[in-house]
């Protein structure tokens, strides 16, 4: 009989990441804020593959129609072109999910539900936004997903 040994590092070299969902507000504030924010510091763990964000088709357009509004391009330091290649950055480290099932949390702003439904499909920890207060208020609660602020988990 034959054993074989298999070296310790093949064990390491792959860590799992946490799973997150990145709301928009999150990702605005990365572009148009501090260079070493909170915001930007959560973007640079998903580059790094500590964290696994999600994306759905919804979340992509609202991104794309946030971060091309003149009024958030007004706000940004980065020309166009550094904003597209962060965002093309930020998007290439995304797992697209697709939401079969919508649980319809019935959050205060209605149009956020879709970010609850994304982390559920994608079996998300923990969503990241600045709108904690929103999502608290949720009439259909799940314990096994976190509701934190970048601060709270860089």
């Amino acid at each position: 009989m034959v054993l074989y040994t298999v070296p310790l590092w093949v064990f390491f070299k792959y860590k799992v990441s946490i799973r997150i969902v990145v709301d928009t507000n999150v990702v605005i504030g990365a572009l148009i804020g501090k260079e070493y924010s909170a915001n930007r510091k959560l973007l640079e763990l998903c580059f790094s593959r500590e964290f696994q964000p999600l994306i759905n088709y919804t979340l992509f357009t609202e991104y794309e129609d946030i971060i091309n509004r003149p009024s958030i391009l007004g706000l940004c330091k980065r020309s166009n072109e550094e904003i597209n290649i962060l965002f093309d950055g930020f998007l290439s480290t995304c797992e697209l999910v697709k939401i079969y099932y919508l649980w319809r949390p019935n959050l205060v702003d209605e149009d956020d539900n879709y970010l609850i439904e994304l982390a559920i499909a994608g079996n998300a920890k923990i969503l990241v936004t600045h709108n904690i207060k929103d999502f608290s208020r949720s009439q259909l609660k799940f314990p096994q997903l976190q509701i934190k602020q970048p601060k709270e988990i860089i």
